[in-house]
């Protein structure tokens, strides 16, 4: 592995969740430094039992799960079966040093396969295929509020409201308040349909119910004043989506 050279994937994604179970503690560190290596900007977890990773992934999803086949508490195709149907479920990597293993994988759909033995060769290739398939699912935001991690659905999202040194941000399942600025989070939503209409305020454009020249109604009810040195890019941007 040391031989490898190190390769950093660029990626325009706010955050990614990552997790990696073997029950080889020498393969697992080794496939999280490369994976830490390739997306050194993400939460990468580690599990070295299946049934810890269950435990875990009933409340923190994951967008890629890199898991070994054969384990002995519990199969990486047992844990695969668990896995939620549909957008939400994870981009499944089996890694394994069992090749005729690949064929009983094919039933759960894997987003790739790789050998332990070629690994270092493998897994940037995979990741950077992840990457762009994940460009097509919707995004997660994630920051701390509280001391706690938060992780929501962008199109849960309905605004950002300046307030200090803070931002609060509100959404559908409620009301957060973290430390940040509005023209941070404004350029890490980059291309998210987030769209500034004032000094103070950042709004989703998917949650613009009304607009007029002073103002835009979310679907919730909520008015949002439209900032004089922000209206006419404003204005523009948000009838353009309502429109399509």
């Amino acid at each position: 592995m040391n031989s490898m050279r190190r390769e950093k994937i660029e990626t325009g994604r706010p955050y990614m969740h990552i997790c990696i179970c073997d029950d080889e503690p020498q393969m697992l560190s080794n496939i999280a430094k490369k994976v830490m290596e390739c997306l050194p900007d993400s939460d990468v977890r580690t599990f070295s039992s299946g049934r810890d990773l269950l435990l875990c992934l009933k409340t923190e999803p994951c967008d890629i799960l890199l898991l070994d086949i054969d384990m002995p508490d519990i199969t990486g195709l047992e844990i695969a079966r668990h896995l939620a149907p549909g957008e939400k479920r994870p981009l499944l990597l089996f890694v394994t040093s069992h090749d005729e293993l690949v064929y009983d994988s094919f039933q759960y759909h894997p987003f790739a396969f790789l050998r332990k033995t070629c690994f270092d060769r493998e897994i940037v290739a995979a990741l950077t295929d992840c990457l762009q398939e994940l460009e097509h699912r919707e995004r997660h935001f994630c920051f701390r509020s509280e001391g706690n991690q938060v992780r929501l659905w962008i199109s849960d999202i309905l605004y950002f409201e300046a307030e200090g040194n803070y931002l609060k941000l509100f959404a559908k399942t409620g009301q957060y308040r973290f430390r940040s600025t509005i023209t941070s989070v404004e350029n890490t939503l980059t291309n998210c349909g987030f769209i500034r209409i004032h000094k103070g305020f950042l709004i989703n454009q998917a949650a613009v119910r009304l607009l007029n020249a002073e103002k835009a109604e979310l679907a919730d009810g909520t008015a949002l004043p439209i900032g004089k040195s922000y209206a006419k890019t404003a204005r523009e941007q948000l009838l353009r989506y309502m429109r399509t």
